[in-house]
């Protein structure tokens, strides 16, 4: 990803943030914060857990759950996570294209890497391009968050780096 800071909304003494310490936060976060756009148009925000894997985040949803059902019509997304604190830490907000992950291959590795990140109670098994729910208690869908955007808002100084995707021409 290529960064800039944007002076218009940072302190004069601020530094871009290099892109290493915005996917080392995007990687190392417990909670993130979806928002997908309902038929209607509503935004719909919830929390959720997510991974960072093969370059992009990726998280999951119960296939009748809203998120899921948004998803259908509008593959918008922002995904957000951070500190909550006004003077320390780094928030980063990813939006882009969510797209559906139903490679059951990928979907093996992914399961693998929410259960080393979260625990055995985030143990997914894979069926047909699908997280299974232990016990047979439901399907996931899985999807991968295609940035066309990144930002990081850095807190001492504040200071707010845009990355974009490199494009090859």
């Amino acid at each position: 990803m290529e960064g800039r800071l944007d002076s218009r909304f940072s302190d004069p003494a601020a530094i871009a943030t290099p892109w290493e310490e915005a996917e080392r936060a995007l990687s190392a976060a417990e909670l993130y914060w979806i928002t997908t756009v309902r038929a209607d148009g509503r935004p719909h925000v919830t929390p959720l857990i997510g991974a960072w894997f093969d370059g992009a985040m990726h998280f999951t949803t119960g296939l009748q759950e809203q998120k899921a059902r948004n998803l259908e019509h509008n593959p918008n997304v922002a995904l957000t996570t951070g500190t909550n604190a006004w003077a320390k830490g780094l928030d980063v907000v990813v939006e882009g294209a969510a797209v559906r992950v139903t490679e059951n291959e990928a979907l093996r590795r992914l399961a693998a890497a929410i259960e080393d990140k979260y625990g055995a109670v985030w143990h997914f098994d894979v069926g047909d391009g699908v997280f299974l729910h232990a016990g047979g208690t439901g399907e996931a869908a899985v999807f991968r968050i295609e940035a066309s955007k990144v930002m990081a808002f850095a807190k001492d100084p504040h200071g707010q780096t845009t990355y974009r995707p490199r494009t090859t021409m």
